[in-house]
């Protein structure tokens, strides 16, 4: 295994179903224009709340991507 550079970015990802959901959501959507994404790490979790009910959950990744040589 060689030495790599990794950069990082935030995204934040929603969903109306779940956390699991939200996080997938972002992650695949941010793979349409991010090559390399090797990992991600959760920062935050919120939502919203209507009526006494979660309407939406909203999770906010940190992803790494490998920076290319």
């Amino acid at each position: 295994m060689g030495n790599h550079v990794y950069r990082l970015t935030e995204v934040v990802g929603s969903s109306q179903e779940s956390v699991d959901d939200a996080i997938r959501t972002a992650i695949r959507k941010a793979a349409q224009t991010v090559r390399n994404i090797e990992w991600f790490e959760s920062q935050e979790i919120r939502g919203q709340v209507v009526d006494g009910d979660v309407a939406y959950f909203q999770v906010r990744l940190k992803i790494g991507f490998r920076v290319e040589d």
